[in-house]
């Protein structure tokens, strides 16, 4: 974990309810003009130049404006690449040489709430050291002038390049005869996700396809699959997609409208790699969040798996660190560092479909191979995020349930980086046994925080 400790950065970039601090036109101003003079910094032969992308939310375009005229105070050159999901920018960024990118999103959290994130000039999102410098210019410039609105790039060449690398990484037709389920979330991704499956064959049925800000993630998408599981028994599906907001995020059904687990998804993704001499260093890199049963399954096949923080950064920087290629969350974030530094929903289902197809076995038989401890988990909604060494019946607690799960299983307790929540994990062969360690977390939780 890391040592630095920061006043707006969370687990993915600066987030918050729109309209109030710091997700408000002021800070967001001054956020902008720091972030030139930070590309400024690192760029310094030349005027920098920012991609902007944004998901539909309402207020994306007034935070667009907000950040470009900080930007444009400093003399950096702003691009503007439209609605497009998360991946597009890094894309972007590279395509065109630029120094810094931009996605205004607030990635699954309802409409109310927006967010930056931030890459920069390798297309990789911002390490702890770049966002602690960017933090520092952010408390000291004071909020500059308005200036112009930003340069416009046409969104459908951002989006179509986009669209063709990803439908060029399949063969043509490749799911002629298929029907997919894919709920868009009414997100970034009503463009690309159906699109591109649409052009490698398949029979699309779509729903949650209108990217009304006033509705993202509202009922829908990766935070709500119980939809897509339904569309999947309905339409006869051979599988089911939902994404989030800005399509950085994949939940998968298999055929029966099951849901899938990410770790399962990450178990399959990554023995299929294995088995076909493809993934590098033999290993997964994993956050602490996934389940052991995952490891257990790697490593029976001849693999590892590595652990990192909470965040597909850390997974990331971590995929490079050790010459890596295939990493992830269980939420949904998936990375092939081959073809993208970024979490990609539509490159992970694609990469989903592959095996799949190479295999000519349902989802349902090929989930089978990875058998999963019993999890439990919790999201308590809390005041103030104390440290754990200020709650002694919390750490009593913890203690506790850790004495009982060693060597059998493991607890997990975190703060949330981007909501004021505590999350709880308990992992182990007994139900049972689960329910009470939960159990007493969540009382000691409820009584030194005041959890709900």
């Amino acid at each position: 974990m890391s040592s630095v400790q920061f006043r707006y950065f969370g687990t993915d970039g600066i987030r918050g309810v729109f309209g109030e601090s710091p997700m408000d036109r002021p800070f967001l101003r001054r956020l902008g003009y720091a972030l030139a003079r930070h590309a400024a910094l690192h760029n310094p032969a030349h005027p920098p130049q920012v991609i902007c992308g944004r998901d539909p939310r309402v207020s994306g375009p007034e935070i667009l404006t907000a950040l470009a005229e900080g930007l444009l105070a400093d003399g950096c050159r702003v691009v503007d690449v439209g609605i497009v999901p998360t991946p597009v920018v890094p894309e972007a960024l590279l395509e065109r040489h630029a120094d810094f990118g931009v996605m205004i999103t607030a990635s699954h959290n309802p409409p109310s709430d927006n967010g930056v994130k931030f890459f920069d000039h390798r297309g990789l999102k911002l390490d702890d050291a770049a966002e602690a410098e960017i933090e520092a210019w952010i408390d000291r410039v004071q909020a500059p002038p308005v200036t112009p609105t930003p340069q416009a790039m046409e969104t459908s060449e951002a989006l179509e390049s986009y669209r063709m690398r990803r439908a060029g990484l399949m063969p043509p037709h490749a799911f002629a005869g298929w029907i997919v389920a894919i709920d868009c979330g009414h997100g970034a991704t009503c463009a690309t996700t159906p699109e591109v499956f649409r052009r490698l064959g398949a029979d699309v049925r779509v729903r949650a396809a209108n990217p009304d800000g006033a509705l993202i993630n509202t009922d829908s998408g990766s935070e709500h699959p119980e939809h897509l599981a339904a569309l999947v028994r309905a339409s006869h599906a051979r599988l089911g997609l939902a994404h989030d907001g800005d399509g950085d995020r994949l939940v998968v059904c298999d055929e029966t409208g099951t849901l899938v687990d990410g770790d399962e998804l990450l178990g399959i993704l990554a023995l299929h790699a294995l088995r076909t001499g493809t993934l590098k260093e033999k290993l997964l890199v994993t956050t602490v969040q996934s389940n052991l049963g995952l490891d257990r399954a790697i490593e029976a096949a001849g693999g590892r798996v590595a652990r990192v923080p909470v965040g597909d950064r850390q997974v990331l920087h971590r995929l490079l660190e050790l010459g890596a290629a295939f990493g992830g969350e269980n939420s949904g974030h998936f990375i092939f560092t081959d073809i993208s530094r970024c979490g990609d929903g539509l490159l992970a289902a694609l990469q989903l479909g592959r095996v799949m197809r190479d295999t000519a076995r349902p989802l349902s038989a090929l989930r089978k191979e990875i058998t999963l401890l019993p999890q439990l988990t919790a999201n308590l909604r809390v005041r103030e995020k104390k440290p754990f060494e200020e709650l002694p019946l919390f750490k009593e607690s913890l203690r506790t349930a850790e004495a009982v799960l060693r060597g059998r299983g493991r607890v997990l307790a975190r703060y949330s980086g981007t909501e004021k929540k505590l999350r709880l994990l308990v992992e182990g062969p007994a139900p049972e046994e689960l329910e009470t360690l939960l159990g007493a977390l969540k009382l000691a939780a409820v009584r030194e925080l005041g959890a709900v």
